[in-house]
């Protein structure tokens, strides 16, 4: 039995709640900010160096023991379904560069991929709700497709077992500036319970806003795309009328369950976010991860510092 397996074990006995063992990624989006290059290539699938960001994202899944994964997908998106598709005539290809060959294989097995369509958008909560005939009744992850954490400062394992011991919604949560609160979902918050507090820097959430403006905002604490949510999420998105944008925002739904008894807590997240949702944070990703990189590190670091110099400069930049 695996860890992950035996946490959820121990968990369902000590709570008689079942933990959460699947995940849900919508990512039918258009992606504007990154158009003409997302005409045909899905962002999800836009490299961080040599893995997509999808890849990034269903690794940080089934880290946390979540081997089944659902793809809110639409249309011309079907290529992020085939890249977890096995390839027999690239493998035959590769079978003579074994280093290459595992990593192609490795997409392969990483989760059960699943999908559904999204035929059009009209928000994170309308998105979600696709997802009730696959998980039914039961617990389930959310992350959402254009950011992932670090794989050495995971937040998966936290929230998961903060839903199992609550049975209610569990968002993440990390700290914003005050001008940034209009990009997020903003949380009014008090301390938790005691008892809660062994899992990390958990919080009772007492209030949700969708991008507030700075001055309306309760306070600079910002939903992170990570979410654990009970089955009864479908439902209260059945009952939730449109709202900013004019989209059925999961954020509205969630706090129309807070209303009606419903817990929310969350976890405050230290650890490090890549975002990469705008072509910014993209190429902030990009560059964060290539330093990183034992094959990579070392000889990027020093063109990079070469080439900001001579920026700096006024030198050639080459």
């Amino acid at each position: 039995m695996s860890e992950h397996s035996a946490n959820s074990s121990t968990t369902a006995a000590a709570t008689g709640r079942p933990r959460a063992v699947k995940a849900v990624i919508p990512a039918a989006g258009l992606a504007t900010r990154f158009l003409p290059a997302t005409k045909a290539v899905p962002k999800e699938l836009l490299p961080v160096v040599d893995r997509p960001v999808l890849q990034y994202i269903v690794e940080e899944a089934t880290q946390a023991g979540l081997n089944d994964v659902l793809l809110i997908t639409g249309r011309g998106k079907t290529s992020m379904v085939d890249h977890f598709d096995r390839r027999p005539d690239l493998e035959e290809r590769l079978a003579k560069k074994p280093e290459l060959l595992a990593a192609v294989k490795r997409t392969e097995e990483l989760a059960a991929i699943y999908t559904c369509r999204q035929p059009e958008q009209l928000g994170l909560g309308h998105a979600v709700g696709y997802a009730e005939s696959h998980v039914g009744d039961q617990p389930f992850a959310v992350l959402l497709g254009d950011e992932f954490v670090k794989q050495s400062e995971p937040l998966l394992p936290a929230m998961l077992e903060l839903q199992a011991r609550t049975g209610g919604v569990v968002l993440a949560f990390f700290e914003v500036d005050p001008a940034e609160t209009k990009r997020y979902g903003i949380a009014s918050v008090e301390p938790a319970e005691a008892e809660l507090t062994d899992i990390g820097e958990v919080v009772k959430v007492t209030g949700m806003v969708e991008k507030p403006q700075p001055e309306d905002a309760p306070s600079n604490l910002a939903v992170l795309g990570r979410y654990v949510l009970p089955g009864r999420i479908f439902e209260a998105i059945r009952r939730t009328e449109p709202g900013s944008g004019g989209e059925i925002q999961l954020t509205d739904a969630m706090e129309l369950l807070r209303t009606e008894g419903v817990p929310v807590h969350a976890i405050v997240y230290r650890g490090t976010r890549y975002d990469t949702g705008m072509p910014l944070g993209y190429l902030q990703t990009v560059v964060q991860i290539a330093v990183e990189r034992d094959d990579l590190g070392a000889e990027f670091r020093k063109w990079l510092a070469e080439f900001v110099n001579s920026d700096a400069s006024g030198g050639p930049n080459t």
